[in-house]
């Protein structure tokens, strides 16, 4: 299937989901419904988490609502990332269709499976993987980030055992009825961590990051935990698609806790950045010319330093980024500090900042917490209200249309950290904000029209995480 991925974009042919080319995919049809990932777990409210489908379409009478909620079955799931059946990587495949939104459970190590075809504005639930089947078969626990593959099965990262190890981690091969088939990952090859991956196929080349141990951030942030080697510092390189770790990238003491990662969406490219939430540094990965892979910082986020906080100084805590579909500016969020920042990377080696808007964080004005200059003098952020209400958290989750000109932003993380964190979020729940971006010359501005309260939710407020499209998005599709 992936040799004939995108040999026709012409559209003479019926093709497979998805698009030839990212190119092709900024001129697909404008986002009318979005869906999110709400949280009930560790909230105190007993209730299932769920799958919200949430109006964006400034033209209809409920924009900026949630219009469908889709409560999972069980309760203490933590719903957290989500991915597609298919998705541009199957483009050649007329057989193939982006159907089921697979949505892991990151505590429970439950695997949801969505049905958003037979009707996209309430999607209903069609099968479930359960985590004790899991375990038999794999050994496998907590599984965070799903793709599709070109050959149609789904392979998920899982990020422990049952018994919250880092050494069990690895990777988890669904099929296309998303049965259990194994591991994905040749035996002996599996990374003492692991988080998030993306492949490359022209490349050869499948890399995955390293968060920490379960039975370390399940229990919320503890700094003495990354000092006793309980967090990641690497990324791993894997031949593509046989499984066989070929190299271990040590990103050092600039690149603690590895999260999101992407590459170029362009498939010739060899190069892609990975976001150290500790260490606040986005890092460039690229192929050398002698063969391996190599690394660099090239965007650093200074910590800040401040008054009535845990700790002297707090670092932006870069949890979330992601790459526009003509690879020409990357987004990236800093959870504590606040802000949301767009950056040219036409010349990848050297970032240009180009928009910055605050939305949140620790040091907007009215927080305890105050920065402190080099004069001595403190300061905080000024954040605007949105619809008359003050925001809450710090932005985390985004996701970018496909044209590239609106970005949307959620604010929860993983339920035990905004409870240490931003307590009011587990208190009044998330929100949803969306930003217009400036294609041409760059800028962020927040869209005053645009508001979305989980405080106001039926069973109570909830948290708002992943975000996905029902024609897909740039942190799902990959081509071949």
């Amino acid at each position: 299937m992936a040799g004939d991925s995108g040999s026709n974009g012409l559209g003479c042919c019926k093709m497979g989901p998805g698009y030839a080319t990212p190119l092709e995919a900024m001129s697909g049809p404008r986002e009318a419904l979005i869906y999110v990932t709400c949280v009930y777990s560790g909230t105190g409210i007993e209730k299932p988490d769920y799958l919200a489908t949430v109006d964006v379409d400034p033209n209809s009478p409920t924009y900026s609502k949630v219009i469908h909620r889709l409560p999972v079955t069980n309760l203490g799931d933590e719903l957290h990332h989500s991915g597609w059946n298919s998705c541009s990587s199957c483009h050649g495949d007329p057989s193939a269709e982006r159907r089921y939104l697979v949505l892991p459970s990151l505590v429970s190590g439950r695997i949801y499976v969505v049905d958003t075809q037979k009707e996209p504005t309430a999607p209903t639930l069609h099968k479930v993987v359960e985590p004790e089947d899991i375990v038999q078969k794999t050994g496998l626990a907590y599984p965070h980030t799903s793709h599709c593959l070109a050959s149609g099965d789904v392979m998920v990262s899982c990020l422990g055992d049952k018994d919250g190890k880092a050494e069990g981690s690895g990777f988890l091969l669904l099929d296309s009825e998303f049965n259990l088939k194994g591991r994905w990952e040749k035996q002996g090859h599996s990374p003492p961590f692991g988080y998030d991956f993306w492949y490359q196929p022209r490349h050869k080349t499948m890399i995955s990051s390293s968060w920490g141990a379960p039975a370390a951030f399940t229990k919320g942030f503890n700094l003495q935990h990354v000092a006793e080697g309980l967090y990641g510092r690497h990324l791993y390189v894997y031949g593509w698609p046989d499984g066989e770790l070929k190299q271990t990238l040590d990103l050092g003491s600039t690149g603690l806790i590895p999260l999101e990662l992407r590459f170029l969406h362009d498939p010739s490219k060899d190069t892609g950045f990975v976001g150290c939430a500790l260490t606040s540094n986005m890092v460039r990965f690229f192929k050398t010319q002698e063969g391996p892979w190599s690394h660099e910082v090239v965007i650093s986020v200074k910590p800040l330093k401040v008054q009535n906080w845990i700790l002297p100084e707090m670092p932006g805590l870069i949890t979330d980024f992601l790459i526009s579909l003509d690879d020409r500016f990357l987004y990236f969020v800093n959870w504590l500090h606040g802000d949301v920042r767009q950056y040219n990377i036409e010349d990848p080696k050297n970032p240009v900042l180009t928009g910055q808007v605050w939305v949140g964080g620790l040091i907007q004005k009215g927080s305890p917490v105050v920065a402190e200059g080099e004069d001595g003098k403190t300061w905080q952020y000024d954040v605007p209200e949105i619809k008359g209400k003050r925001l809450r958290g710090g932005p985390q989750m985004i996701q970018l249309s496909l044209d590239g000109k609106r970005l949307y932003i959620t604010n929860s993380l993983f339920s035990p950290w905004d409870r240490q964190f931003y307590p009011e979020l587990v208190q009044k729940g998330s929100h949803m904000l969306q930003l217009d971006v400036n294609t041409e010359k760059g800028g962020l501005a927040i869209n005053p029209n645009f508001f979305v309260d989980f405080a106001a939710e039926p069973d109570g407020p909830s948290l708002a995480h992943e975000m996905r499209y029902p024609g897909g998005d740039c942190t799902s599709d990959i081509w071949v």
